[in-house]
């Protein structure tokens, strides 16, 4: 095809077709006199042309360009035309150079659907974009790149103006989409209108961005808003320059205030939920010419309607707390930033100071609202830090590491909360669950709980991932050495509150030996599941892990591990699994890295399991898993049917002593007791020691007396030339010893009788045997035969007295 370009001289305008940057030159443009790769017509030329190849869109690009001289002569204001026409389709660029100077101000009036700012890096949905430089002298600010359909209305700007249109070859659009408008000096670089209507937001960037702003300049955004809505400023990202003078700031003229201009340094919380139209100004200073940094900021306005619950606060106390942060965010933050249709939320500390984010720290009280409507999409997460540097205040005290009320009783959702436990060398962190204990997580064991604890340990050469525990499990006490992070997360729709107990609590002890000590006390309808550290990477070199596991004491545990082998090959040193019943005696199981691991096995105590890592070859790692179960301690048959054949033999005998003393007793004689003044009561050799006289000792008063004995029949039998006297029974009512009575001497027992040609060896006598000749009280139940004389116990009343040399005295 054959196209004709024709350019008035009063157009003041240049077209230039070019090659696309990069490509070759495969096709060209033929004219009457040759073939070109390029082609520029200038003012009052009229060429006509065609292309080489049928795809000419694929090679070439080509700039209209229209210079406006406003200095010189008056300035073609009004409505800005694409001209010329029938021009190819290919990718064009429309430039509009307007000259003007600084005591006036030019306007860009854009028409609907306005305009949308974007970064220098994005690119417009539909390819059709807008670039506006304003020159002042010989210096061009970019004041930036904008996209059709957004809420940029109009660009008012001092001195002349570069305006740019870039169409892709393929766009049907027939008009620029702005007009030129002569304004008044604006006394600043630009003034930029933004128009929002209903819920929305719009991204806006300060010229030259994400280069520096002009030094010393000023300029102006000014926000459209509906009476009825409410605005919030957010700075999402911007740095500052070396000011010699000034200061840079942001300036905010908001009708109704009573302090206009409210003045705000670009690090501060910007204003929020303001009421209606407003304006905001960026200053910069004068910069240090050695080392002037840069000024640059990109921004957000966000629009919506008033909150029912705006004006409803919630109490939070921190008054209490040390070394803490609560951050409330909105989920996604700072990474993700909400789609203009996405209703945003807000948390304010006061009316007008809101952000997406909102940071809170101990030592403090702070009453907080949200401007959202729904509070679901908001987090929080908070840090706590406890240290000991000094053993003596803090080895003895408990502290707890559970959510605050503060935290609990809000309505947003914490995402996780940070514990940071610093210690000296000399100290270690010990972690408790008494109650609910913790469940470690493993490949077989899963939590099904709303949270979980991670809990990192941590040196200045190495981090290790001691494991991901959650509430309900065996795991009573860990103790770690080195500085300790817990992590506690929730998942899935899972939130703390006050309903959900907590009991995780934290000690600093003594220096440990190992890297990590478990005590485990499992519950014995449970099958426990424990893994080694650092799961996903391995145990660290040289490190040494331990497991203490309580068998009660009706049980007994089973161990297991979860496969035969350690897994690993050390370049350095030895890896080992070392186990060992915690009782006298007991036998410690050792494997090496190159051994078998131990088969199920019975332990009857409390055990250790040990686990010491060497320096593995490259790409191995020592990860390991083993298993505990409980069963009742089984009793074994045979002994089970001794013991009751040993009952049976002993109750057979019981009967048959029971049976012949009966029958004894029937036909044996009344017992009788008898007083005689001529025995010698005291042991040979040892005179004296039998003190008393026997009206002061009363050694006549029997403490027993069987009621068939007959005293009288005795009495007159006796030759002595002194009546007896007669003793009658009556009750003793003294006090009673803890040790039993003495038995009397052998010569006064009816039921005993020795020949003289006898022989034994004498028995040796105490001074505690040395006592009255009363009768030890009979056992209740005991016959009164003579089978029990033999005895040799402690205290029984059928030892012997006498040696048997002064027995046959006596009965001679």
């Amino acid at each position: 095809a054959s196209f004709t370009i024709s350019l008035y001289k009063a157009d003041n305008t240049t077209v230039m077709i070019k090659l696309r940057p990069g490509l070759s030159s495969s096709c060209r443009i033929r004219l009457k006199n040759g073939i070109w790769s390029e082609l520029k017509i200038k003012p009052g030329e009229n060429v006509t042309f065609t292309f080489t190849c049928s795809t000419p869109e694929k090679y070439f690009i080509m700039e209209i360009q229209k210079n406006i001289d406003c200095v010189s002569g008056p300035c073609p204001f009004g409505d800005v035309h694409l001209y010329p026409p029938g021009l190819p389709r290919l990718n064009r660029t429309y430039i509009w150079d307007v000259k003007a100077s600084t005591k006036a101000g030019l306007e860009l009036k854009f028409s609907t659907p306005w305009l949308r700012q974007i970064e220098p890096r994005e690119t417009c949905p539909d390819s059709i974009s807008y670039n506006i430089n304003s020159c002042i002298d010989k210096a061009t600010v970019n004041i930036g790149t904008f996209c059709r359909n957004g809420s940029v209305s109009r660009v008012k700007l001092l001195g002349g103006v570069v305006m740019s249109l870039h169409l892709p070859w393929h766009s049907l659009l027939t008009t620029s989409g702005f007009n030129i408008a002569n304004r008044a000096s604006i006394k600043r670089l630009c003034i930029i209108e933004s128009i929002l209507k209903g819920e929305s937001s719009v991204t806006l960037m300060s010229p030259n961005y994400p280069l520096g702003f002009p030094e010393d300049e000023l300029m102006t955004w000014q926000f459209v808003i509906p009476p009825n809505m409410r605005a919030s400023v957010f700075f999402h990202n911007y740095s500052l320059s070396n000011c010699e003078r000034k200061e840079e700031r942001v300036e905010y003229y908001i009708p109704g205030s009573p302090s206009n201009p409210e003045v705000f340094k670009l690090s501060d919380s910007q204003p929020a939920n303001i009421a209606g139209s407003f304006n905001m100004s960026l200053q910069g200073c004068d910069q240090d010419a050695q080392n002037p940094g840069i000024l640059r900021l990109l921004f957000q306005v966000v629009v919506q309607h008033p909150q029912v619950d705006e004006n409803v606060t919630h109490l939070v106390d921190l008054s209490k707390e040390k070394n803490m942060t609560v951050t409330i965010y909105l989920e996604g933050w700072p990474n993700h930033i909400p789609l203009m249709s996405e209703p945003i939320c807000l948390i304010c500390k006061d009316p007008r100071s809101c952000d997406r984010a909102l940071t809170l720290t101990s030592g403090a009280i702070y009453r907080i609202s949200f401007l959202c409507k729904d509070l679901s999409r908001l987090r929080i997460t908070a840090e706590k830090g406890i240290g000991c540097m000094d053993i003596r205040w803090c080895q003895r005290k408990i502290y707890s590491l559970s959510v605050p009320k503060a935290i609990t009783q809000l309505p947003i959702r914490l995402n996780k909360f940070i514990w940071k436990l610093f210690a000296t060398d000399l100290m270690n962190v010990e972690i408790t669950s008494p109650s609910l204990k913790l469940q470690q997580q493993v490949s077989d064991q899963r939590c099904n709980t709303s949270y979980s604890y991670t809990i990192f340990s941590a040196t200045p050469e190495t981090e290790m991932n001691v494991g991901v525990f959650c509430p309900g499990g065996s795991i009573e006490k860990i103790q770690m050495r080195n500085n300790i992070t817990i992590l506690l997360k929730t998942f899935g729709k899972g939130s703390i509150n006050e309903s959900i107990p907590q009991d995780l609590k934290m000690s600093f002890v003594p220096h440990i030996k190992d890297e990590c000590i478990f005590t485990v006390s499992p519950n014995p309808k449970a099958k426990v599941y424990l893994q080694t550290p650092n799961q996903h990477y391995g145990l660290p070199p040289y490190v040494s892990v331990s497991w203490f596991i309580v068998v009660p004491s009706r049980q007994t545990a089973r161990l297991g591990f979860s496969k035969d082998r350690m897994g690993i090959a050390c370049e350095m040193g030895r890896a080992y699994v070392n186990i060992k019943e915690e009782t006298q005696g007991a036998e410690e199981i050792v494997r090496r890295e190159d051994e078998l691991l131990p088969q199920p096995r019975n332990m009857y105590h409390n055990f250790w399991v040990n686990v010491s890592n060497c320096k593995p070859v490259d790409k191995t790692q020592l990860t390991l898993q083993f298993w505990v179960t409980f069963a009742d301690k089984q009793i074994d048959l045979g002994i089970i049917l001794a013991v009751v054949a040993g009952a049976v033999v002993l109750t057979a005998i019981g009967l048959t002593v029971f049976c012949v003393k009966k029958k004894k007793k029937k036909t044996q004689n009344p017992m009788v007791g008898v007083y005689n003044a001529n025995v010698n009561t005291q042991m040979p050799g040892k005179k004296g020691l039998f003190g008393k006289g026997r009206q002061n000792n009363e050694s006549h008063v029997y403490a027993v007396i069987d009621d068939a004995v007959v005293y009288g029949h005795l009495l007159k039998e006796s030759n002595g030339s002194v009546a007896p006297e007669v003793d009658v029974y009556r009750p003793f009512d003294g006090p009673i010893g803890s040790l039993p009575p003495s038995p009397p001497p052998l010569s006064f027992r009816k039921d005993i009788k020795r020949s003289s040609n006898t022989k034994e060896e004498p028995l040796s006598l105490t001074d505690t045997d040395q006592d009255t000749y009363t009768f030890a009280q009979q056992k209740s139940g005991q016959p009164e035969g003579n089978g029990d004389a033999n005895k040799t116990d402690k205290g029984d009343s059928s030892v012997p007295l006498l040696e048997n040399k002064e027995q046959d005295g006596l009965v001679e």
